[in-house]
């Protein structure tokens, strides 16, 4: 059975900086893509990043593009969200999920495993 555990999410001011990792067990985690979800309260999951397998195919959301990066370390089976220059906006849970093939989408559907969410909090 697959887990992801993230962590790392919390409070902090507008402008601020989290890093999110996500743990992966259950299943060889360099065979497939990982992304990075979240959703605010009274709002649809929506997407947020995404990496393949090797690191190639990463896609982000436009409204995070330039200010969140994703990177994955194979060999500890993590996928982190660095999330800087961070706005109000962004206040959501943020999910990880393991995608059902190897390289990176911007569709949930094509993600079959996922996280428990972890709070980001944004204040003005």
């Amino acid at each position: 059975q697959v887990q992801l555990v993230e962590s790392g999410g919390g409070m902090v001011q507008a402008g601020g900086s989290l890093r999110l990792s996500c743990a992966a067990s259950g299943r060889t985690f360099s065979s497939y893509a990982m992304g990075w979800f979240r959703q605010a309260p009274g709002k649809e999951r929506e997407f947020v990043s995404s990496m393949g397998r090797s690191g190639g195919s990463t896609y982000y959301a436009d409204s995070v593009k330039g200010r969140f990066t994703i990177s994955r370390t194979n060999a500890k089976n993590t996928v982190y969200l660095q999330m800087n220059s961070l706005k109000p906006e962004d206040t959501a849970v943020y999910y990880c999920a393991q995608a059902m093939r190897s390289t990176g989408s911007t569709f949930a559907r094509d993600y079959n495993y996922w996280g428990q969410g972890t709070q980001v909090t944004v204040s003005s």
